[in-house]
């Protein structure tokens, strides 16, 4: 697949928000189902994006940065599977077990920019003791779009090299044998991610919930959204006959009874 000089542009700039928002955390851009769903989306493979970008988002659920933690990038591993798939026709499960090894990859690079950031923020401490907020929000944006450029320029030098004849020998050259092993240790990823999710829940009196989901699943034709919106039904009328909704309801509006009742007697 070929990409004209406008979804180059565009991809550039995507790549951009993903690396800033991945260590600001706040519009969710860098996490895999957006990620791989507007990638593949500029690619003209929407469907490829958020099939990976599902999966991945499985998989990563449980990476987050907590203060000084830096967890595997998931931007970078977002963008360099889909990438990988769409543009180098490789299989779905080969670019979702190579997100692994990518993100720590990217976790590396995250530290390294980490590092070179220490000295902007020594430029930012003399510029506060001078009381120069211009200079502070100068390097604050600086260190922003040295984040940007982490996942930019790896991304697009992948873009670049993904279509010269030694990566397609080298793509071309595995064996058989390990791109089905790819596949493989994919799908058991993605499982080892579902009981991730369940572990963290780790509620029994929702456990009913997820076996009849399954249950529904297998034996109807039902899709994805028809489930949805039965999943968002049920959830609604399990809230409104749970007896801790009610006693909320109950204390609601005694309290506001009680209140009435005070002006009544002022």
């Amino acid at each position: 697949m070929e990409i004209n000089k406008f979804q180059f542009f565009l991809l550039f700039i995507i790549f951009l928000i993903i690396g800033m928002d991945s260590i600001l955390d706040e519009f969710q851009f860098h996490r895999p189902l957006i990620a791989c769903t507007l990638i593949g989306y500029i690619l003209n493979d929407i469907k490829t994006g958020f099939t990976i970008g599902g999966t991945l988002e499985m998989i990563s659920l449980g990476w987050m940065n907590v203060g000084a933690a830096v967890a595997p990038d998931v931007a970078l591993a977002s963008i360099i599977s889909t990438i990988l798939v769409i543009l180098g026709g490789q299989k779905i499960g080969s670019g979702i077990a190579l997100a692994i090894p990518i993100a720590a990859t990217g976790q590396v690079l995250t530290i390294i920019i980490r590092t070179f950031t220490i000295f902007i923020q020594h430029l930012a401490d003399n510029a506060a003791k001078k009381n120069n907020l211009k200079i502070i929000s100068i390097l604050h944006i600086i260190a922003l779009i040295m984040q940007g450029m982490r996942i930019a320029i790896p991304s697009i030098f992948f873009i670049f090299s993904i279509k010269s004849p030694i990566i397609n020998n080298i793509l071309n050259s595995i064996p058989e044998s390990i791109t089905t092993g790819l596949n493989i240790s994919g799908g058991i990823i993605v499982v080892i991610g579902y009981a991730m999710v369940i572990n963290m829940m780790s509620a029994k009196y929702l456990m009913p919930f997820f076996y009849a989901g399954f249950v529904i699943a297998a034996f109807t034709n039902f899709n994805l959204v028809a489930l949805g919106i039965i999943g968002i039904v049920i959830a609604i009328i399990y809230i409104q006959l749970n007896p801790k909704y009610y006693k909320h309801i109950c204390e609601y509006n005694n309290k506001n009874n009680k209140k009435e009742i005070d002006n009544e007697l002022d």
